[in-house]
């Protein structure tokens, strides 16, 4: 599996380090395409974790989570195995019980400098875990969306 760390977390969105490894890459040697749904998963949990709202307290304390309903990938570069990379989450719109976010993943070259790898577009709902259906997003999850928005998102 991937390594990460967390960065970032307050007003400009949110950072997720991590580095490529064998079992992400295809057979030509680049990360394969689905694999960055996984790193956008990931970031978009430890964004949510380092906001003080993890997912699993949403889930355990309000019976609800975030489910994927729409996501638009664009890849512009290959990320390469050992390659070390930023997914960058920024939430754009939160609605009453929709969530809209722009995830970037960057590689960091050895002089600090970032190349664009992939940019994300995805669209989550708030969804009761007994029945699926359309919840609203509760008020502390709400809070922690903003803060990482910081001044880009609209209520």
């Amino acid at each position: 599996m991937m390594g990460g760390g967390v960065a970032g977390g307050s007003g400009s969105g949110h950072t997720y380090r991590l580095r490529v490894y064998y079992e992400d890459t295809d057979a030509g040697g680049v990360v394969y395409h689905a694999n960055y749904l996984r790193f956008a998963e990931r970031a978009r949990t430890e964004a949510l974790r380092g906001a003080g709202a993890p997912h699993a307290e949403m889930a355990s304390q309000a019976g609800l989570f975030f489910m994927v309903r729409r996501v638009k990938v664009d890849y512009a570069a290959p990320a390469r195995l050992d390659d070390s990379l930023l997914v960058v989450t920024e939430p754009r719109r939160i609605g009453g019980a929709t969530v809209d976010l722009v995830q970037r993943v960057m590689r960091q070259d050895g002089t600090g400098g970032e190349t664009l790898l992939a940019s994300l577009e995805i669209g989550l709902a708030c969804v009761r875990i007994a029945d699926g259906r359309p919840a609203r997003i509760p008020p502390r999850w709400q809070a922690a969306l903003a803060l990482l928005a910081g001044s880009g998102a609209t209520a």
